[in-house]
């Protein structure tokens, strides 16, 4: 099955890039991760707790780096074997844009399942799989946002937004009017 997707990264591309190379960044941007080795420059080591509908597996993953063109694109692959479960196995080609102060990462990914994880039925599996792709490519997008401790630091000193403006009617007069419409229009059918 394939899937793509499209995220805005509020960062330049050289630091993506790096993130997406630094293996605690990882850890953090896949669900269900329990630990993350980093073999070599291209090969990672991945202990991922996972649930499929039915069906719960602990996996053990190698994911593969290729087609470098820092800091551009790549591709990132893996294969779990989850035992009973069955396997999984996917890839991702990643490509990163620059706009402006801001970094467009884009990815065409491909998922494949086999044994008791293909039983579950393609669609389970296939919205399984986009949620996955999602939540990894959104945590990541989600690594370089405010952090909470920014977020609620702007809260704090956002200036209070009126509830009505002085600009047109108050939504009550709306609310009310459109309760009177209602009525009048039971009142009118019931007449006819």
């Amino acid at each position: 099955m394939d899937m793509t997707g499209e995220f805005r990264i509020p960062a330049p591309r050289q630091k993506v890039w790096d993130a997406l190379n630094d293996p605690e960044a990882l850890k953090q941007c896949i669900p269900g991760c329990e630990s993350i080795e980093q073999i070599s420059d291209t090969e990672f080591a991945v202990k991922v707790l996972s649930k499929v509908g039915p069906v719960k597996a602990k996996f053990a993953t190698k994911l593969t780096l290729s087609n470098l063109d820092p800091p551009a694109s790549y591709t990132i692959a893996g294969e779990g074997q989850g035992g009973v479960a069955g396997f999984a196995k996917g890839s991702a080609d990643v490509t990163l844009e620059e706009d402006q102060s801001e970094t467009v990462l884009r990815y065409a990914a491909q998922f494949q399942a086999g044994g008791k994880l293909a039983q579950v039925g393609s669609r389970l599996l296939g919205g399984t799989a986009r949620k996955l792709a999602d939540d990894f490519f959104g945590n990541f997008a989600a690594l370089f946002g405010p952090t909470p401790a920014e977020r609620e630091a702007a809260r704090e000193t956002a200036a209070p937004r009126p509830v009505s403006s002085s600009k047109g009617l108050h939504p009550l007069v709306w609310v009310v009017a459109l309760i009177l419409l209602v009525v009048l229009l039971i009142w009118a059918f019931r007449a006819w």
